[in-house]
């Protein structure tokens, strides 16, 4: 099955292959999330709600990587090849080794279970920023937050206590960084902004502003500074937070988006059951 994206098939967009048109990878999925690219351009993905991540390889081949995951929702690749997953089961960050070795780096903040780690990004000195908004699993046994507030927090390489860095968004979700390690996004889903901020040397955010109007999901960045932000589709702002073009995607809700492939030019997308990729004219950055 393939359908064509709106701003795909033709030589206009700024970021679609001419004649390239969203493909359906497949959609036997109970709800995808959290995709992660390795230095090969392999993409890694979770279905949450059947606590499983699936590895897409450059060739075409689909394969569960990992059963019992910790209900892993956003994922990560450090240095090292190991994947950093968000562990929404017990509210955990866990390092998962090539070959499916789980390490729990982060269990708590100053002995308060976190709400739910959701989405991450790892900068150049190890440090992992994540968010952690609260969504109300049916899988835990609470009913509410430990800790008042929906927040950003660092957590330094080698450290098991994070910090807060950021406690100025209603509900963070999607996080990205600069290639460059001087700023970071941050998509505040309830708040339907994307705010973007200064990375300070010991690793604190500053500096606050306004990017763009968007209820953005994941979110992910190209190398021509080009954010694009999940949701009903894929919306597309380019490095001065103007609108460059949508991507429609025939599904509820599209949660997650990184690029990756054997060219690092393909956009692969997580989309309620199903998983889908497009072909692009930009590369990606977190290979």
């Amino acid at each position: 099955m393939s359908t064509s994206a709106n701003t795909g098939g033709d030589s206009t967009s700024p970021i679609i292959a001419d004649g390239a048109k969203l493909e359906l990878i497949a959609n036997n999925f109970a709800f995808t999330e959290g995709p992660a690219v390795d230095k090969a351009g392999n993409i890694f993905f979770t279905d949450q709600p059947n606590d499983k991540i699936w590895k897409y390889d450059v060739n075409g081949k689909l394969s569960v990587f990992l059963d019992r995951t910790g209900r892993s929702n956003g994922l990560y690749f450090d240095k090292k090849g190991n994947i950093i997953a968000c562990a929404d089961n017990q509210n955990e960050l866990w390092s998962i080794d090539p070959s499916g070795k789980v390490t729990v780096i982060m269990s708590d903040y100053k002995g308060q279970k976190l709400n739910g780690p959701n989405d991450l990004w790892i900068d150049a000195h190890g440090g992992i920023y994540f968010t952690d908004p609260y969504y109300q699993r049916d899988y835990w046994t609470r009913k509410k937050p430990e800790i008042e507030g929906q927040k950003v927090y660092y957590l330094k390489k080698g450290s098991k206590e994070p910090v807060i860095v950021a406690a100025d968004i209603v509900k963070p979700n999607g996080i990205v960084g600069a290639p460059d390690g001087k700023s970071i996004f941050v998509a505040d889903i309830d708040g339907g902004k994307i705010y973007k901020y200064t990375i300070d040397k010991d690793g604190a955010l500053s500096n606050q502003q306004f990017f763009a109007n968007s209820r953005a999901d994941g979110i992910t960045l190209d190398n021509q500074g080009n954010l694009y932000c999940c949701g009903n589709g894929v919306t597309v702002f380019n490095s001065k937070g103007e609108k460059i073009a949508h991507i429609d995607v025939p599904a509820k809700w599209t949660a997650n988006v990184c690029i990756g492939g054997k060219d690092n030019d393909e956009l692969f997308l997580t989309a309620s059951e199903g998983v889908y990729k497009v072909k692009l004219k930009v590369k990606g950055v977190e290979k």
